[in-house]
């Protein structure tokens, strides 16, 4: 590159976005990249606190910025991602679809580590909308060797980085568990709430059992549901270590394999996860019903984009998993459950 003096400038090319800036009210490209200069561009110029111009001379084994954040961008993404145009060198992501946003941790580091790259994402395992921006990359010099870039794409070749995995459609079965609620002391109140919540993700839920503290009605309901096509069960109530909490005891006996009892988070320490065959069965503890977010919010999400939650994953969320009980809850946009 060449530096010119801007009133030597006037019918050159610019090779960068040139930003403007005023503080609270804008931030955004003065002149884009390919502007011709003119005579009177030269008072602007000034005013945005350029007194020099770059002169882009072609340089073999060199990248522009614009081209090396759109060959990272494109290096890293996996499915349902959109590329924005390269706007003052950087490309953004956006999700195409309403999803799961997945990101590879490892991948993103190796690829930040390599120096002069700056790849950010938002955290993994977080519910995303369409047209919502998840991620975005540059490169820090103007002109950036090419061979890093080449780096990124062999580093990033063969797993997707950064995607958007869909939610997939369930037939939700819940069984209700509670004397209480079984000889109608009190009015159900779990299961609108779980109907909310499967839907605002795709799913619905298409029938609803009612069971006392019974081990085995509470077992033939959930073998009923599965009977029935249930693709997710969901268990509510009983899940404390009171002496009539027995529904860790119905889902064994329905011949649930336990993945996890317990989890790191706060609300949702007494969580339960099984399978029947290929069907999820969770143990939902009392504080899915009334917080906002809660180990409902961390865990379904992911299995219903397809991802399988282990023992391990469960424990991770210890670092995260304490919720601020904040006045106005913000959730997803708070640290609750991101690591």
């Amino acid at each position: 590159m060449r530096e010119v003096a801007v009133a030597d400038a006037v019918g050159m090319v610019l090779c960068h976005d040139i930003t403007r800036i005023v503080p609270g009210e804008f931030k955004g490209p003065a002149f884009r990249k390919g502007h011709v200069v003119t005579q009177n561009d030269i008072h602007e110029l000034l005013r945005v606190g350029k007194e020099h111009l770059y002169v882009l001379d072609p340089m073999p084994g060199f990248l522009h910025e614009d081209e090396a954040a759109r060959r990272i961008a494109l290096a890293v993404s996996g499915g349902n991602l959109t590329m924005t145009e390269a706007c003052e060198g950087r490309v953004n992501l956006s999700s195409d679809i309403h999803g799961l946003l997945v990101v590879d941790p490892e991948a993103l580091l190796a690829v930040n580590s390599l120096g002069e790259i700056a790849l950010a994402s938002l955290h993994t395992f977080q519910e995303v909308q369409p047209g919502q921006l998840v991620a975005g990359t540059r490169v820090i010099p103007l002109l950036i060797e090419e061979e890093k870039i080449k780096r990124v794409e062999e580093c990033c070749a063969g797993r997707a980085v950064i995607r958007v995995a869909p939610f997939r459609s369930c037939r939700v079965g819940v069984v209700t568990t509670g004397s209480e609620v079984y000889h109608g002391r009190i009015k159900d109140a779990f299961g609108p709430v779980l109907r909310d919540k499967f839907s605002r993700l795709g799913s619905a839920v298409f029938d609803q059992r009612v069971t006392s503290d019974d081990v085995d009605m509470t077992a033939n309901a959930i073998r009923d549901l599965l009977a029935d096509g249930a693709d997710m069960i969901a268990v509510t109530g009983g899940m404390s270590v009171d002496p009539d909490d027995r529904t860790p005891a119905a889902i064994r006996a329905a011949g649930g394999r336990r993945v996890v009892y317990g989890s790191p988070t706060f609300p949702g320490a007494m969580f339960l996860l099984a399978h029947i065959g290929d069907v999820p069965i969770l143990g939902l503890p009392g504080c899915v019903m009334y917080h906002r977010a809660s180990i409902f919010d961390l865990i379904v999400p992911r299995i219903l984009a397809g991802i399988e939650v282990t023992a391990h994953d469960v424990a991770a969320l210890g670092h995260g998993g304490f919720c601020a009980s904040c006045a106005v809850c913000r959730f997803p946009a708070c640290p609750f459950g991101k690591g």
